[in-house]
């Protein structure tokens, strides 16, 4: 940047990028002339054609060279937009970019950097304009419910404590869409500040957390987890905690729809230089003309487990956004109803 700036500081150059890469280039350009002038001016003994050859080799070269190392320093200002923006796509990081130059690289930085605020500006809006909402829509639902407890506490009519019962449902099932709703914003948020650096992940080492958590839902259903390891340990772009997360997600959800006294399959292993890791259920299965379906955020797939358990619909949904975001893929496949489902995660080493 200090190149560029000083290059600013020249009266002709101030409002054009253009203009200073060409004065670069031209001295450049230049200077093999300028030194051959020098060179058969000032050398004081007879030079051979062979000498003024080589000479003019020589200075071209070393003039190339150091234009070129001009001109990189020149494209810093392209550089350093370009990775502001990178880092604020991938890791919602903040920048500050120069915005006092008048040229064109410098009205990009000032673009870029306003760009990146504001966006920055209508997230944080966003966000507060909808948990706000969120707030009163759950104050909204919860008047009609505390009316119907108190009806049903004065010992009405069979019928009329029926209907307040159902209002009670009702408002239940309207609280726990708020909730799941308040649950995908807090997870955006998550996923949006991901740091994707490089990192071991020593798989022995978070199995433990993994089957902490589903342990009892196991139970529960009589149901067996089978784990196939056959990597220790991988190089990979994604939090330990956000692995497990997905993880815990994957078996949970196939748990849910599979039935009494079956088994849920782990296999983590690597092929073709990829890391793959399967979770596979002998559960209730789906069309392949769903796949697309699973994947949508309150996507209207959402079914009861073979237990009846609920569904939120943003489960996968947030699945597929944490592995993409890092770098990775999650997919699908069933052979149909009642025949099992497959997930798989892949990742590039």
């Amino acid at each position: 940047m200090k190149l560029y700036h000083n290059l600013s500081q020249i009266g002709f150059l101030k409002k054009s990028y253009a203009f200073k890469f060409l004065f670069v280039a031209f001295i450049g350009i230049h200077i093999p002339l300028i030194g051959i002038l020098f060179f058969v001016l000032y050398f004081d003994t007879e030079i051979s054609p062979a000498s003024i050859l080589i000479f003019s080799l020589i200075m071209t070269l070393l003039a190339t060279l150091v234009t070129l190392l001009v001109l990189k320093q020149l494209i810093r200002p392209i550089a350093i937009a370009s990775k502001s923006l990178d880092d604020y796509r991938n890791n919602r990081r903040l920048s500050v970019l120069p915005t006092e130059y008048p040229d064109e690289a410098g009205l990009l930085m000032c673009n870029i950097q306003e760009s990146i605020y504001e966006a920055e500006s209508y997230i944080n809006e966003k966000q507060d304009l909808i948990y706000m909402l969120s707030h009163d829509l759950k104050n909204f639902a919860g008047n009609p419910q505390g009316l119907a407890n108190l009806i049903i506490s004065e010992n009405p009519s069979d019928s009329v404590k029926n209907l307040a019962g159902l209002i009670c449902e009702s408002t239940n099932l309207q609280f726990r869409y708020i909730e799941n709703f308040i649950k995908l914003l807090n997870e955006q948020d998550q996923i949006a500040k991901i740091n994707q650096e490089v990192r071991t992940i020593v798989f022995p080492n978070i199995l433990p957390f993994i089957n902490e958590q589903v342990e009892q839902r196991l139970i529960d259903k009589n149901i067996k987890l089978s784990l196939s390891l056959e990597v220790n340990e991988a190089r990979l772009r994604i939090d330990e905690g956000l692995l497990v997360q997905v993880l815990v997600n994957l078996i949970s959800n196939a748990i849910k729809f599979s039935y009494f006294d079956s088994e849920v399959k782990v296999r983590i292993y690597f092929e073709k230089e990829k890391l793959v890791i399967t979770v596979t259920d002998k559960g209730i299965g789906f069309n392949k003309d769903q796949i697309e379906e699973l994947f949508k955020k309150f996507t209207t797939m959402s079914r009861l487990g073979t237990a009846k358990e609920a569904s939120t619909g943003i489960g996968l949904y947030l699945c597929k956004k944490i592995i993409e975001r890092n770098r990775g893929e999650l997919s699908a496949a069933s052979e149909g109803k009642n025949k099992g489902a497959e997930f798989k995660i892949v990742f590039d080493l």
